[in-house]
């Protein structure tokens, strides 16, 4: 029985999310003997900050820092998606198409979540086509495509990817990557984007 709750709020259109996958990633495989560890979307750009990503001419230096900071490393596809500027960025699609692929493997959130963040950050492949869903689907073992990409478009799915922005807002999450320990005095955050999976670790243990 896992001896310590932990959720992890990310948002799949957060540089910072995509330099901390590793990090998160290890310290979940380090610490699967005793932790369970819930995932979920923050909705960085929903509502009026669904917008292309030429509005926010501040990614590429942003990009250029976490590259820096967590060794990440932004594909060509992605690099040409900024420079063509009209990739909407609209977190709740993203969030939809996490809750589609956590309904195939409830178990595998975060490499879901990594896989999602690849399609974008890798290849620029916009998260809000049924298309991309389909071609990370398809990368991932035992997900069946066809009922991600049905579920992508179900009015539930996407009511289940708003019930992930409620929960973030409710736990007072207000920047991504976040990582929370609950505890019997509340919650606690764990490190930061730049933390180190044994750093990690340690902040746990001290806990």
């Amino acid at each position: 029985m896992a001896q310590h709750r932990l959720t992890y709020a990310f948002d799949a259109y957060c540089g910072w999310c995509y330099g901390f996958g590793p990090t998160i990633r290890e310290f979940a495989v380090a610490n699967a003997d005793r932790i369970e560890l819930s995932v979920l979307s923050g909705g960085l750009f929903t509502g009026p900050r669904a917008q292309p990503v030429a509005a926010f001419p501040y990614i590429a230096q942003a990009d250029a820092r976490i590259g820096e900071l967590t060794g990440a490393v932004f594909g060509k596809g992605y690099a040409d998606a900024c420079a063509e500027g009209t990739s909407v960025l609209d977190s709740a699609a993203a969030a939809t198409a996490l809750a589609a692929l956590r309904e195939q493997a409830p178990g595998r959130t975060l490499e879901c979540a990594a896989a999602l963040q690849r399609a974008w950050y890798v290849d620029g492949r916009s998260l809000s086509d049924p298309a991309t869903l389909r071609v990370v689907a398809e990368g991932l073992d035992g997900v069946d495509a066809d009922a991600a990409v049905a579920a992508f478009t179900d009015p539930a799915t996407r009511r289940t990817a708003e019930a992930d922005f409620r929960e973030v807002r409710r736990l007072g999450v207000d920047s991504f990557p976040t990582l929370l320990l609950h505890t019997p005095a509340g919650m606690r955050r764990l490190g930061g984007p730049t933390t180190s999976a044994r750093a990690l670790t340690r902040a746990l243990d001290q806990h």
